[in-house]
């Protein structure tokens, strides 16, 4: 391979903690902790996310431990692939690129909605109405537009992209601690109750919500031929940032349970937005910082998913699961172009279906989620056992329990979408035609690969 059809290894410590982090701490926490807390209660959210967060440790202890011992582009595909074969490895990476995909669509609806809060004038020209949902020729033309620009900022590389999502980091962060610091001393601990609602029904009604909060630790495998860290450093940012984000979450849920009292949760529209404005005398002020952070989450999210939607998309494409032009690596930007534009396009695509996508993604791309991590759980114990001696520089202890804890964790959660009446089961036609328009788009791709005569060869996974 000549250094033109290399990656560049441009990102350092900082940089791989922010894609991962800034992933799982995107823009959900501002639209979605208010049901949370009125699904669940406040105690009851709080332990769902913490359950939920206990299942992602789990499944990045093997994620960790396989970045660590083969840290090449593709991730899923690249565990999967060495441990299961090639028609499971397809299966895995197909199903986490939905995932990343939903996130990426999932912004490119979130922006134009959220700008309706701070410009509510801006909305012009009806359209026509999907499912209930007024679409207007303004709030479509920023979808697009927007997503025009954060795939030509991962076009033009990756240190660019990773520039960005440092700095919107930050901006959350501040905004973040803002809100929290805010409730502690200006809220009321009379205003948490009640804790739970439903009890384990509201909590579990939670949980199965958490992977598509937590998805984005799996960036760092995408990318980690990108990195210029040493591989045992890998797993530890990957855990590192799995515990932050949960420890992120419980502490904005408890935040905004302190500044507003169950009555004033059900009656707003953009509850942390508004308890922002509360703990802070009602400024308005306050509450346009918070959503200008809730839009700094929106780019993080955005951002780190077309790192590794695209990476894992090139990866199938090099060993011929998909069409070979997917593989082109750009000789100068030195990020797989092509792979990029498609996920541009099929994004930009997303708008045109109206708010309602934000639930259908959530569900979808959670499903497909946790279908792909049962798979890399199960890659993790099979190479245990195949591959006893190949070397880890991360390397998990309790290799059986923490194997079978995350399986079992992800069967129960995947359960859950599957099972008619269940809290996440998904809905007919829309959420499972995500699932089975995507599965055939994979199978058109897959045939086009075989027919194309691209050569079916066994990638070398192995550290040079």
């Amino acid at each position: 391979m000549s250094n033109n059809d290399k990656f560049d290894k441009v990102l350092n410590k900082s940089d791989v903690f922010v894609l991962a982090f800034g992933a799982m701490i995107g823009w959900g926490w501002v639209v979605l902790s208010g049901e949370w807390i009125q699904t669940a209660g406040t105690l009851g959210a709080i332990l769902a996310f913490v359950f939920g967060g206990i299942m992602v440790l789990f499944v990045g202890q093997a994620y960790a431990e396989l970045t660590s011992a083969m840290p090449k582009c593709g991730g899923e595909q690249v565990f999967s692939y060495r441990a299961l074969g090639r028609n499971a490895s397809f299966i895995c990476t197909w199903a986490i690129i939905l995932g990343y995909i939903s996130v990426i669509a999932f912004e490119t609806v979130a922006l134009p909605t959220v700008l309706q809060y701070i410009f509510p004038g801006y909305i012009k020209g009806y359209l026509y109405t999907v499912a209930g949902f007024d679409v207007y020729g303004t709030w479509l033309l920023v979808g697009v537009v927007s997503s025009i620009v954060i795939t030509i900022i991962n076009y033009f590389g990756v240190k660019t992209a990773a520039f960005l999502q440092g700095l919107c980091t930050v901006l959350i962060s501040l905004v973040g601690l803002g809100l929290i610091g805010g409730s502690f001393v200006n809220g009321s601990s009379s205003n948490i109750q009640p804790l739970f609602i439903d009890g384990v029904g509201g909590l579990m009604t939670v949980a199965v919500m958490t992977p598509f909060m937590y998805v984005g630790f799996d960036v760092i495998p995408q990318a980690a031929e990108e990195m210029n860290v040493p591989f045992k450093k890998i797993g530890q940012i990957l855990i590192l940032s799995v515990v932050m984000a949960v420890l992120w979450y419980a502490m904005i849920i408890l935040g905004v349970s302190l500044a507003m009292d169950s009555a004033e949760i059900s009656a707003s529209s953009l509850v942390t937005a508004d308890a922002m404005a509360k703990v802070y005398n009602g400024s308005s002020l306050a509450s346009k910082i918070l959503i200008l952070g809730g839009i700094a989450g929106i780019i993080t999210s955005w951002n780190s998913f077309y790192v590794g939607g695209s990476r894992a998309i090139y990866s199938m494409a090099a060993c011929g699961m998909l069409p070979s032009f997917l593989a082109k690596l750009h000789p100068k930007y030195k990020t797989p172009s092509n792979a990029i534009i498609l996920i541009g396009i099929i994004t930009s695509l997303s708008p045109f279906l109206g708010r309602n996508m934000l639930v259908w993604l959530s569900n979808a791309g959670g499903c497909s989620i946790v279908v792909s991590y049962s798979m890399v759980c199960i890659s993790f114990l099979v190479l245990r056992k195949k591959e006893p001696n190949m070397p880890r520089p991360y390397k998990v202890k309790n290799v059986r329990f923490v194997g079978a804890a995350s399986i079992c964790m992800c069967i129960f959660l995947g359960v859950m979408y599957l099972i008619p009446g269940a809290p996440a089961a998904l809905v007919w036609p829309y959420e499972w035609g995500i699932i089975l328009g995507w599965a055939a788009l994979g199978l058109f791709f897959y045939i086009w690969a075989a027919v194309s005569n691209i050569e079916a060869h066994e990638p070398n996974y192995k550290i040079n």
